[in-house]
C-alpha cells in the first residue's frame, strides 16, 4: 500500500491590483499548475505529482541466476546428439532459477506501478 500523500498548503488568490497583465496572467497559471500537481485542483489524479516519499518498495531481491551452469555436454547415440542427463539437470536448474528471478521482478514492478497509482 502506498504511503499518504504530503500536505500541501494551498497557495492563496493572486490580487491583480497592483499587478500589470502579463504578471497576473504568469503567476495565476503557476498557481493553477501548482494546484494540480498537488492534487489541490482536480477531481483526478492524473496530474497529481508523486513525490518520494510515496515510493516505500524497497529492493528488489538479488538475482539468483549469475551465470548458465550447463556447458552443452551431451553424446551422439546413432547419429543423434543428445544431452547429458547431469548436463540436462543443470538446465533444468538454470531456467527454474531464471523464472524465479523474472517473477521477484515482475512483483516488484507491479508493487512500483499499485504505488505509483495511489
Amino acid at each position: 500500500m502506498a504511503a499518504r500523500g504530503p500536505r500541501f498548503i494551498a497557495i492563496p488568490a493572486i490580487p491583480q491590483g497592483s499587478l500589470n497583465d502579463w504578471q497576473f496572467n504568469t503567476l495565476t497559471a503557476m498557481k493553477e499548475n501548482i494546484e494540480l500537481l498537488t492534487g489541490a485542483r482536480g477531481v483526478t489524479n492524473d496530474v497529481r505529482a508523486i513525490v518520494t516519499g510515496q515510493v516505500t518498495l524497497p529492493n528488489p531481491a538479488a538475482q539468483t541466476m549469475t551465470r548458465v551452469t550447463a556447458q552443452g555436454n551431451g553424446f551422439t547415440i546413432g547419429g543423434v546428439i543428445v544431452p547429458s542427463l547431469e548436463d540436462h539437470g543443470k538446465l533444468i536448474q538454470d531456467v527454474q532459477q531464471l523464472s524465479n528471478d523474472v517473477a521477484n521482478l515482475q512483483a516488484t514492478v507491479n508493487t512500483l506501478i499499485n504505488q505509483l497509482r495511489g
